[in-house]
């Protein structure tokens, strides 16, 4: 592919930027879009993954059929079917009328599937089947129809993490991994950066009827040494912001600072140094962590405690020689035997009198083990324990649970089917 192909591939889906990971992604796209084969497009959100959807439909054989894009994380898990594969009348509460699907629709056309990895399980066995067979069913249908549609796909997670955890078909994966396309993060592309700001910038100046802005050296420099989590998408809000609000055309770099979040803190290392993604412990997940492993430690110290206690050893005489070492501790954090915890927190702190060593010598290490049974819990146990709590408070809404919780109302559903929770 020649250089000047590229341009003009440029110019003609508004794509600005040198990169070479941007070049290399575009002459794939390009050398793809003659073939009707599957292409799985992989980068972060707002990185522009739509446009080389674009650039495989408009440069096909299929260019005059039609061209659809669909969002498979905003549909909900309950008629994401029947918007891909249609269905007849009566076939659940609500269908008063047969309706095609996006597939039938789209018959030889493209669909673009964004967000594939939130697609269901049950919707990718559908889908597996259209791509290896051209056939679909309609939902309350039995009659087996054809299309013929290619499928482009997006994705802003590994899919191949998802596969390992049971969210993602593996057969499906490699068949629409047929040609993989990785659109660069914004932070990857070096002087693209700025590129996008001017070219923003003069496109705010032309919709709000002002002087474009423009920024200083040192601005400049700012501007290429931020990450930017959001890429291009991010960019274009910035600029915007500032097109709007900044009287002073030229911004400086401390004015620049002022619309760039900053960088979030990360927590200290708890659980080593791994790449950011969105399956990354959230702070609630690690101070859970970090609660747990307390106390699975003071459940084990205890037990050892008790263990020496009750055989004679040279430890044991060592350990009531020294008793008044016990004397000033306040509080020991362990739950009272049979104690039922009314809310998280609690479940996590119990404190109880610290008892003299010499109260425990006749303890049995039966009993202690025991209660160190009791005591032990599991993430899982947890988080079924609080989405039990949340349904709860709110009267089984899982939307209003879902906010509670901190995440979407589809995870919810799955944590619903996965712990087999009845509303």
């Amino acid at each position: 592919m020649r250089n000047v192909d590229i341009q003009s591939i440029k110019q003609r889906f508004g794509i600005i930027g040198n990169s070479p990971l941007l070049n290399y992604a575009i002459q794939v796209a390009v050398q793809v879009a003659p073939t009707d084969m599957t292409v799985l497009i992989s980068g972060e959100s707002g990185s522009g993954k739509e446009s080389f959807s674009k650039i495989i439909h408009q440069l096909s054989p299929r260019k005059h059929g039609q061209f659809i894009a669909i969002n498979c994380g905003a549909i909900p898990e309950g008629t994401i079917d029947s918007e891909l594969f249609g269905h007849e009348k009566g076939s659940f509460t609500g269908a008063l009328d047969t309706r095609k699907g996006y597939f039938e629709v789209t018959d030889g056309g493209t669909i673009f599937l964004d967000e594939i990895g939130e697609m269901p399980l049950g919707t990718q066995a559908r889908l597996l089947r259209v791509l290896e067979n051209g056939e679909f069913i309609k939902v309350g249908s039995s009659k087996v129809q054809k299309t013929d549609v290619r499928v482009v796909a997006a994705t802003n997670v590994n899919l191949l993490d998802a596969v390992e955890k049971g969210e993602f078909r593996e057969d499906l994966y490699y068949r629409l991994n047929t040609v993989p396309i990785t659109v660069p993060p914004l932070r990857d592309r070096g002087d693209d950066i700025y590129l996008l700001f001017r070219k923003f910038a003069s496109d705010f100046s032309e919709k709000y009827k002002v002087k474009p802005i423009s920024l200083t050296p040192d601005a400049i420099q700012e501007l290429l040494n931020f990450r930017f989590p959001g890429n291009i998408r991010q960019l274009k809000n910035i600029v915007e912001q500032i097109s709007v609000l900044e009287y002073d055309r030229e911004i400086d770099a401390d004015k620049l600072r002022h619309y760039l979040p900053k960088e979030q803190s990360s927590l200290p290392t708890l659980i080593g140094k791994e790449p950011k993604s969105e399956q990354a412990f959230s702070e609630r997940d690690l101070l859970y962590k970090v609660l747990f492993d307390m106390r699975r430690d003071v459940s084990e110290l205890k037990k050892l405690v008790f263990e020496l206690l009750t055989h004679q050893s040279p430890e044991r005489d060592l350990l009531k020689e020294h008793s008044h070492l016990f004397e000033n501790l306040d509080h020991h954090f362990a739950p009272a035997r049979g104690y039922q915890p009314a809310d998280t927190a609690e479940a996590f702190y119990l404190p109880v009198k610290q008892a003299q060593v010499s109260e425990y010598e006749d303890q049995k290490v039966e009993d202690i083990t025991h209660e160190t049974e009791e005591e032990s819990l599991s993430l899982e146990d947890k988080e079924k324990e609080l989405i039990l709590k949340a349904l709860k408070k709110h009267n089984n809404k899982r939307k209003y649970a879902a906010n509670d919780l901190g995440i979407s109302e589809r995870t919810l559903y799955r944590k619903l089917k996965q712990y087999d929770i009845e509303e």
